[in-house]
């Protein structure tokens, strides 16, 4: 393959200004929210004391499975030493950094008291996974950080065991974030909707899925921003191949998760609540998760090219998995709490406190600001790193 030149987003329209200045006051809005919450309380939230892990805490969780998935095409280069991806190897790392700052900087300022974050960063309960995912998101930065300069250092380009090691280094700690994400619920026992060990691959076939998905929009915002084709049909041909793959990889640990809690007389409560009597929950798994953020984009990728062009399917296949990724993450972290916890197996519980009853949460205006603040916050800090620095693949580079 021919040596790979890049180039930063020297050549845009007024629109890209206008998007970095929307990005700013959706962020603007997301701290303001931030501070009412904080200064007022949960009060002035849909939250309570049954359901703790509000609307934030949904984009938070989206944002850092996002994070390691982003890095899909970088691996794939370093890793699995596929050529054909190197040129958006370096978008691929700037993506999970941004992802990941999102998520974390909507997490933090969900806690009510962000200032408590130092006790979490200093004082570790290793029983916890909480502890060790603090670990796994800051290591996941430095490491994706040394592997960027890895490949844009030109002494390192000359000597591409050092960029295969970092891409190794890089894979492994991506998939022990996610799977440690994955199993912040998986280790829930209190929890009927959480309490499973397949979280963990179910959350890294996600990460996959989301992380390609926003890759793909955003070099189609980029190739629409430079008047310039960044991927070729080859490539178009590989990023759709690899969308369908990770759809189907989801549903499958989706169904299989589903099977499993379907044949344990325990479980069975729950999985009914979540299939088909939890109302809102049921709507959101049935048509957000399965048909528009799994079935929808493997139909619509799947279109003859005569009906839809393979870059306006990618992109509208990546919209619909992201919107049923947003239903995934909810139904599982809001869903979760809102069916009672089986405090008394067996036995009917009743009292003042709920005991016993589905617990109704409906998101605050603040609540969705701080929320979407999280990806105004990654793609504010994308557009920033690819006006300042060589992360795009210059004319040729991907043909």
């Amino acid at each position: 393959m021919a040596k790979v030149t890049y180039r930063k987003l020297d050549e845009h329209s007024l629109r890209f200004w206008g998007l970095l200045v929307l990005h700013a006051l959706v962020i603007a809005a997301g701290l303001g929210a931030a501070w009412y919450m904080e200064h007022n309380g949960h009060v002035v939230t849909g939250m309570s004391n049954g359901i703790v892990w509000g609307l934030p805490h949904v984009f938070a969780v989206f944002l850092i499975v996002t994070a390691s998935g982003a890095l899909n095409v970088a691996s794939i280069s370093s890793v699995f030493n596929r050529l054909a991806y190197k040129p958006f190897a370096r978008l691929s790392g700037v993506l999970a950094i941004a992802f990941l700052i999102g998520g974390l900087a909507v997490l933090v300022l969900d806690l009510g008291r962000p200032d408590r974050l130092i006790v979490a960063m200093t004082t570790y309960n290793f029983r916890s996974i909480f502890a060790w995912n603090i670990y796994l998101y800051i290591g996941f930065l430095v490491v994706v950080v040394v592997y960027l300069f890895t490949m844009m250092d030109r002494v390192m380009q000359r000597r591409h065991g050092y960029i295969r090691a970092a891409g190794w280094l890089a894979f492994v700690w991506r998939l022990a974030l996610t799977t440690g994400t994955g199993s912040i619920f998986g280790f829930l026992m209190a929890r009927e909707g959480y309490d499973a060990a397949i979280m963990a691959p179910l959350f890294i076939a996600a990460s996959f899925l989301y992380g390609l998905a926003f890759t793909v929009l955003v070099l189609a915002t980029m190739s629409s921003e430079t008047q310039r084709q960044l991927l070729s049909d080859e490539m178009a041909s590989n990023f759709r191949g690899l969308l369908i793959i990770f759809a189907l990889v989801l549903g499958y640990f989706t169904a299989v998760m589903h099977l499993a809690n379907l044949y344990m007389p325990n479980r069975q409560g729950v999985e009914a609540f979540i299939l088909r009597d939890g109302g809102i929950y049921t709507a959101l798994f049935w048509f957000g998760h399965v048909l528009t953020g799994l079935v929808l984009p493997v139909l619509v990728l799947l279109l003859p090219a005569s009906v839809l062009s393979r870059r306006l399917g990618m992109t509208v296949a990546s919209v619909l998995a992201l919107a049923g990724g947003v239903a995934f993450i909810y139904v599982t972290i809001i869903g979760g709490q809102a069916y009672p916890l089986n405090l008394f197996p067996g036995m009917e519980v009743s009292s003042s406190f709920s005991d016993g009853e589905v617990l109704n949460y409906f998101p605050s205006l603040p609540e969705f600001l701080l929320a979407i603040s999280g990806i105004s916050i990654a793609m504010l800090a994308t557009g920033i790193a690819l006006k300042l620095l060589p992360f795009l693949p210059a004319d040729g580079a991907a043909n």
